[in-house]
């Protein structure tokens, strides 16, 4: 399975008062291993940020001036999540700007190119429920370090956020891994034996009687409807 797990940092906090991108990161897994094929650009949104985005970013105007525009990388990005399963942390909000860029760039919404978004957000708030979820809080619970994240960026979060969701999610590689794994050794033995044989381990006297006393105890207490002496007699 393709996922991309993706973060954005924007001008505001509103896509509809006109906020725009102005950084996306996104970190390549396949099958739950990264590929290192990463995507990251820097965008100017042609407007100022609000002074608290920009206190969390960092990414001032003189900075973002050279920068291309959302619809010089749209399609770039298009092909890089398409046919991939998007993995985001509060997927509404990145996901707002995302499609108001693609909107006036007149191109179709994110969901008609990836093949499913994944919350991680909601998924944390159902796993511990009451408590903090943000992207630093999980990173402490999880014992992932995010002391390089002195500022919100992208492409860091992105980095964060895959091994956040990784560890969240271990319990389901663990299952598959064990059925692989019981698969595979069945499979081992077949080959090595050419058939499975099965050994039979019979009751002892002893355990067949106190089988008989216990159905007759059912018996008794059911007042003859113990199904098991009943199969026995028929």
């Amino acid at each position: 399975m393709r996922q991309i797990i993706l973060d954005t940092e924007t001008t505001g906090l509103e896509a509809q008062l006109g906020h725009k991108l102005i950084e996306i990161g996104g970190v390549e897994l396949v099958n739950r291993r990264f590929t290192g094929n990463n995507f990251h650009r820097y965008l100017n949104p042609e407007r100022e940020s609000e002074a608290g985005a920009l206190e969390v970013h960092g990414l001032t105007s003189e900075f973002l001036r050279d920068k291309p525009k959302f619809a010089e990388i749209a399609r770039e990005f298009l092909d890089y999540i398409s046919g991939a399963e998007l993995v985001i942390h509060n997927s509404a909000f990145d996901l707002s700007f995302l499609n108001r860029e693609l909107d006036l760039a007149d191109l179709k919404p994110v969901t008609d190119y990836c093949v499913g978004i994944v919350d991680t957000l909601r998924m944390a708030k159902e796993m511990h429920p009451g408590k903090r979820n943000g992207l630093d809080a999980l990173c402490e619970r999880y014992q992932i370090d995010n002391s390089a994240r002195t500022l919100h960026g992208a492409l860091l979060d992105a980095e964060l956020l895959a091994e956040v969701y990784l560890a969240m999610t271990r319990g389901q590689e663990t299952l598959v891994m064990e059925v692989e794994t019981g698969l595979a050794s069945d499979s081992g033995a077949e080959t090595a034996a050419g058939e499975v044989e099965l050994f039979v381990l019979r009751a002892s006297e002893e355990e067949l009687a106190q089988h008989a006393q216990q159905l007759e105890d059912i018996d008794k207490a059911s007042k003859g409807a113990c199904l098991w002496r009943a199969l026995d007699k028929a």
